[in-house]
């Protein structure tokens, strides 16, 4: 029972569709909090190299002795595989393939006449509307959205999102659920961009603006915000970190929802989007990495 008397199903097996950054990180933090896993994947040779990074993670848990047991223990609690009848038996499935509409709803219609009815579906989409992303279901009262956050093993956030569909019951499994992955989950509903991007994006392109309206230059911005509001990062070194292509599609979905200014991506953020330049994954966005120990800002 919750404290709002609601009776909670238990979960012993999860499934992660997707073993990329996010879903090997949801797939590792699972493990670790004693859950048996099965990682769903295209093909193994993404299976081995998500796994890899799980095993190189769990390392340096295990070195910082922050691990209650053996790394091999918590390895062993995920099974990998590329057909979807192993997850058949699972008691919740966490989607975090391609932040893509098509593809997320095509998976999930795949998977829904495989796994068992009572089982939760939920999706860790930043950006995309899970009320749209249920239509391909038939259980739209166990579907939810879990938002996760990079890294997964070290960020200790989880958005727990609401439909107006979903249950209330497997609202709170949901919540009990993120608070056993050791996680602090916090409760939201289906609007775009949940609490976090809805508040953190704005602030992202408003620094842009900033730049392009010769406020600063992109190392003073950062350190301003940094030292003069103490946050761990600066925007321009964030908006690196998280991608600029991931930004600039959000911005998309954003403004389609709202018709705000403030959702709306900067000239700049096209600009570099359209070079490839995405940030650290592609060696260059508005820092150049060239020297990944000491990144130079760029000058636009």
């Amino acid at each position: 029972m919750t404290e709002f008397g609601l009776t909670q199903m238990e979960i012993k097996k999860v499934g992660v569709l997707g073993c990329g950054l996010m879903g090997s990180g949801i797939a590792q933090v699972a493990a670790m909090a004693g859950f048996d896993v099965t990682v769903l994947e295209v093909e193994q040779k993404f299976l081995d190299k998500g796994f890899a990074g799980i095993e190189k993670s769990l390392a340096k848990f295990a070195e910082k002795a922050a691990l209650k047991e053996t790394p091999q223990a918590v390895r062993a609690r995920l099974k990998g595989t590329t057909s979807k009848q192993d997850l058949a038996d699972c008691d919740i499935v966490i989607e975090a393939i391609i932040e893509n509409v098509e593809e997320k709803k095509k998976m999930w219609a795949s998977l829904d006449p495989i796994v068992k009815k009572e089982a939760i579906f939920a999706t860790n989409t930043s950006s995309i509307s899970v009320t749209e992303l249920l239509t391909a279901v038939k259980r739209p009262e166990r579907f939810i959205g879990l938002h996760f956050f990079n890294p997964v093993p070290l960020m200790k956030l989880v958005e727990v999102v609401k439909t107006i569909a979903t249950a209330p019951d497997v609202y709170e499994t949901a919540y009990e659920f993120g608070k056993k992955l050791g996680k602090v989950p916090v409760r939201t509903s289906d609007k775009t961009g949940f609490i976090v991007n809805r508040l953190l994006v704005p602030y992202l392109l408003d620094a842009i603006r900033a730049y392009e309206e010769g406020v600063g230059s992109i190392e003073d911005i950062d350190n301003a915000m940094k030292l003069g509001c103490g946050y761990p990062m600066g925007p321009f070194t964030l908006l690196d970190f998280v991608g600029l292509d991931t930004t600039y599609y959000i911005t998309h979905v954003m403004y389609d929802e709202f018709k705000e200014r403030r959702f709306a991506s900067p000239p700049l953020l096209k600009r570099l989007v359209m070079a490839g330049w995405y940030g650290k994954k592609t060696g260059r966005g508005f820092y150049d990495y060239a020297d990944p120990a000491n990144p130079k800002a760029g000058t636009f």
